[in-house]
């Protein structure tokens, strides 16, 4: 390939062995940068272009200051790929595991993998990990389950990947930080839960208290199809589970025309958001089994643990809306 054409793909960005492999010399190459037509970026990696780099021109140059097999990772890939709407702010860049990358690369952290040959994209420009590789790395550095869980979601939700897809890479890693929790996600995500906060309803307040099994994202068409987060068909139930996305402007209005069909074909729905579900699930639990008793059910309502108020009498303020559980 000509050096201006593979100086294009690259965003600008080329390093100086591929420079001399083009036929440029030592001297030249020297020149270029002392007039300030090339800018050093990192060792033997020079910008071609002025004034700021663009992001992919710093990946370019992050793995061409790697050298020969790095990829982007990590974030970096997560954001190239759509996973993310945010970078961060050091590009990660994971080399063959049987070499080292020597010297301090600034803005850059530098990881090492044996398995690479199978977790590159086999065509992605500029070089990345697969994304379903790109989410088990995310996974494995997660401080906290919350931002592991997070990442499995956002790729199911964006449909980057599947629980399948999910599932074979993870059955590939001998080591993986999370592994009993996102396996369980990836089997609750294929039997319909979509978002942290309906896999945290689906164990924290339905599974923990012994209520019976919702169905999931269930479509249901009429005049408009609608999907509803947690379905008890039997009882005539419907859990919303608000996040921020999808709920606001025309979508707020969306769900408070859903409700009202609801309540007009004798169906009752109770909505909650991330701080009933994360702040108060068992004050959450208390409420749907109140609703379902009245509806049919039979079950037991059961304490999650030793503090789990769930099972005590509620306060019944004047809305008639069950508060907090008398402790």
């Amino acid at each position: 390939m000509d050096l201006d054409d593979l100086i294009a793909d690259q965003h600008g960005i080329v390093s100086r062995a591929q420079a001399l492999a083009a036929g440029f010399s030592a001297d030249k190459i020297r020149w270029l940068v002392g007039s300030g037509r090339w800018t050093r970026i990192h060792a033997h990696t020079y910008a071609t272009v002025t004034g700021p780099l663009t992001f992919h021109a710093q990946v370019w140059a992050a793995l061409l200051r790697a050298g020969p097999g790095a990829v982007a990772s990590h974030r970096t890939a997560a954001y190239l790929g759509g996973l993310c709407d945010d970078p961060g702010p050091v590009i990660h860049v994971t080399v063959p595991a049987d070499r080292y990358v020597g010297g301090k690369i600034d803005g850059v952290r530098v990881h090492y993998a044996h398995r690479l040959p199978r977790t590159r994209h086999p065509a992605a420009t500029p070089a990345r990990t697969r994304i379903d590789e790109t989410v088990l790395d995310l996974v494995n550095i997660a401080p906290d389950p919350g931002d592991a869980e997070g990442w499995v979601t956002a790729a199911c939700q964006r449909r980057l990947t599947t629980p399948k897809r999910l599932t074979g890479a993870l059955a590939r890693r001998k080591k993986i930080r999370w592994r009993g929790m996102v396996e369980a996600m990836l089997a609750d995500i294929a039997d319909g839960a979509q978002s942290p906060l309906e896999l945290r309803h689906l164990h924290r307040v339905e599974r923990a208290h012994g209520l019976p099994t919702g169905q999931r994202q269930r479509r249901v068409a009429g005049r408009r199809v609608i999907w509803i987060d947690v379905d008890y068909d039997e009882y005539h139930v419907r859990v919303e589970l608000d996040g921020r996305v999808g709920h606001t402007g025309e979508g707020r209005f969306r769900d408070h025309r859903r409700d009202n069909r609801a309540t007009v074909d004798g169906r009752a729905t109770l909505r909650y958001g991330h701080a009933d579900v994360y702040g108060k699930p068992c004050t959450v639990a208390a409420e749907q089994a109140r609703v379902l008793r009245a509806r049919g059910w039979t079950g037991t309502l059961r304490s999650c643990g030793s503090r789990c108020p769930a099972t005590r009498p509620m306060i019944i303020k004047e809305t008639g809306r069950p508060d907090t559980p008398i402790l």
